[in-house]
């Protein structure tokens, strides 16, 4: 039987899931930001911190000052009373070294799809892309907007070590990598913006909500 939204779901003593989808979903995940903001701006007693994800909200809370229980209609009115979210979030320009040892799956990629490198880039290159949150490590951004023609499987061994700003593509996402570790994203080239760093005041570049364009560098 398929699942009423929005929902909510406990997650432990101190947090709260709003669900608002099963699927990811341009418009769900604009809802779910929106709701972040909100919270941020016109906080509720007793909330401490949210998450923004694909099609939910996590909504961390202090079980001293609110109850689960009583959050939880408090956080469904929010939602009704949201406003239509603006196509906004701050933009970013990023700038890439494609191919080569900045992203050694670029050639293979694009024989795999028919297409000469330069073609790849330009498409990657010339389309819009929208963090639609944040996570897996911290500051990595998994970005909505990659063109169809660019949807990929991921590998099938993972590589053990990828380094940070390399620009990935797995499945019907992108990525940008923050800190070096491992991946089966396939990659196609790397930024030298350094996108995660603890100590500047906001120690993640991106935020869930932002506009990014990849512009080739070289």
């Amino acid at each position: 039987m398929p699942h009423r939204f929005p929902r909510i779901l406990a997650c432990g003593d101190s947090a709260l899931s709003v669900e608002l989808s099963d699927t990811i979903d341009e418009g769900v995940n604009a809802r779910v930001i929106a709701l972040a903001d909100s919270l941020a701006v016109d906080p509720i007693a007793g909330v401490e911190d949210v998450v923004p994800t694909y099609r939910a909200l996590l909504v961390h809370y202090d079980p001293a000052v609110r109850r689960g229980g009583d959050l939880a209609p408090l956080l469904l009115d929010r939602l009704d009373r949201l406003a239509p979210a603006p196509d906004g979030g701050r933009q970013f320009e990023v700038p890439v070294v494609y191919g080569g040892a900045a992203g050694l799956d670029l050639d293979d990629l694009a024989a795999m799809k028919g297409m000469t490198t330069d073609a790849l880039i330009a498409l990657h290159a010339g389309s819009h892309y929208r963090v639609h949150m944040i996570g897996f490590a911290p500051g990595f951004a998994y970005l909505g907007g990659l063109p169809e023609a660019l949807h990929t499987p991921r590998l099938s061994v993972p590589r053990q070590r990828v380094e940070a700003g390399s620009i990935g593509i797995g499945g019907r996402q992108a990525s940008v990598n923050s800190v070096a570790g491992p991946s089966g994203w396939r990659f196609i080239g790397r930024t030298p913006l350094r996108l995660f760093d603890p100590a500047r005041p906001e120690p993640c570049l991106f935020r869930a909500g932002a506009r990014v364009r990849f512009r080739p560098l070289g």
